[in-house]
């Protein structure tokens, strides 16, 4: 049976409502976005436009990060990521830098959830001999058994995503920095994560000034994307050092500081 003009007609009105209330709701929610992104992220203004992938302040410019004077960890950009929408839309799993020519780590990103999170305990990392790696005790000053200054630090820590040995995700870093410094933003993740179904865009950093072999620290980014870093956000860098031992970031060489 052909269909009435009349029918044809309503059935175009309302494929044609229909199509504008479904570009209206998609042109409202990216205007929502970019005004909740952007007064969640770069409030200091955008080191990249937001449709190319950004980079990390020590990626981008390293002489933004300060000489260590006291503080364990600093805030950067006021404590809000430099991630734009291209990051949001392109990061998937995990991502690692190759070793660059000394053999040093670099960026180490993510897009987390829950289902990355291991349920097994960590595996030795021992095989592992990040730059730097010239080891020590320091009975009395380092509060570990034994007392060893250095760690094999996970750059993303292997509770958010399982990674155990993995020589592109591991460097030198003291027990303090490890345990003290950048534990307590690891922690923050994990517990966002373990209590939702949401997602984390992660990213860490190590700074190597020059072509030290040893990190000055770590800057540490995360963004929690459903409900718009509410969960989880800040943007910090977090410095390698240990309380009464000096180090040379050049060689990993350490030595008690004299009183």
């Amino acid at each position: 049976m052909w269909m009435s003009d009349l029918n044809k007609a309503r059935i175009r009105k309302t494929l044609t409502i229909i199509a504008t209330v479904v570009i209206a709701l998609a042109i409202a929610i990216l205007i929502g976005r970019y005004i909740t992104y952007n007064n969640h992220v770069n409030i200091e203004g955008a080191l990249y436009s937001q449709d190319e992938p950004s980079k990390s302040l020590v990626e981008a410019n390293p002489d933004c990060i300060p000489d260590y004077t006291g503080e364990d960890a600093i805030e950067l950009r006021a404590n809000l990521p430099d991630f734009t929408f291209y990051d949001f839309d392109h990061i998937k799993g995990e991502n690692y830098m190759q070793l660059d020519f000394l053999g040093r780590c670099g960026t180490a990103y993510a897009l987390l959830d829950r289902t990355m999170m291991p349920e097994d305990e960590r595996g030795e990392i021992g095989s592992i001999m990040p730059t730097g790696w010239k080891q020590e005790k320091y009975p009395g000053i380092v509060d570990s058994d034994p007392p060893y200054l250095y760690n094999r630090c996970h750059l993303i820590a292997y509770a958010l995503t399982g990674q155990n040995a993995n020589e592109l995700n591991l460097i030198t870093g003291t027990r303090h920095f490890n345990t003290e410094v950048m534990l307590p933003y690891e922690i923050k993740v994990m517990r966002y994560l373990d209590h939702s179904d949401n997602h984390v865009l992660y990213r860490v950093t190590p700074y190597f000034k020059g072509n030290e072999l040893v990190a000055r620290g770590v800057e540490m980014e995360a963004y929690s994307i459903e409900d718009n870093g509410e969960g989880v956000c800040f943007h910090v860098f977090c410095y390698n050092i240990q309380p009464g031992i000096e180090i040379d970031y050049l060689t990993g060489e350490n030595k008690a500081e004299e009183r």
